[in-house]
């Protein structure tokens, strides 16, 4: 992958998918290739939502609520701050990116979507991640509200992440 240098603007990054689908992984390696900070939204889960995860059982709106506020206001603090960062987070249903875009309006959106089999099989391979079984995935694309290319740039988990990061780079008027 080239280096440019870093880029001039400032921009707020939501990196979105369901579990799996390499948000966290995308997310630190477009963070590096932008010079923006990072943040895994899973890291800003209450224990209470960890716990629940834990045992199989997934979160409900009302769950999310608090955690998605927690993150819009990162973004806020990072656009009064004119910086860049680049925030991990499932985001699977429009009001909860509608809920992220409070912090800030002008949010740029990277949905990584994918193939149930390849999810599957990636799940399968993690060791020590909260989020437990098939059922759990089986919600999440219940939940799933995909964006749009009005919404989002979207790529496709079947590439490597470092063609995604290139691509939407590009798309940025970065690359």
């Amino acid at each position: 992958m080239t280096q440019a240098s870093p880029p001039t603007a400032s921009y707020r990054i939501l990196v979105m998918g369901v579990s799996g689908s390499g948000k966290s992984h995308v997310g630190r390696l477009l963070a590096r290739r932008l010079g923006a900070d990072f943040i895994d939204g899973d890291d800003h889960h209450s224990a209470a939502n960890v716990a629940k995860m834990a045992r199989g059982i997934p979160l409900t709106d009302d769950d999310r609520r608090g955690w998605l506020d927690t993150l819009a206001g990162r973004f806020a603090d990072y656009r009064r701050r004119d910086a860049s960062v680049v925030i991990a987070c499932s985001a699977l249903k429009a009001r909860y990116r509608g809920r992220l875009r409070r912090g800030d309006p002008e949010l740029r959106i990277l949905y990584l979507g994918g193939e149930r089999a390849l999810l599957r099989e990636r799940l399968g391979s993690r060791r020590g991640h909260f989020f437990k079984g098939d059922a759990m995935l089986a919600s999440q694309l219940a939940d799933l509200e995909p964006p749009g290319p009005d919404e989002a740039r979207v790529a496709n988990i079947a590439e490597s992440p470092e063609a995604i990061v290139e691509a939407f780079v590009a798309a940025l008027g970065q690359g």
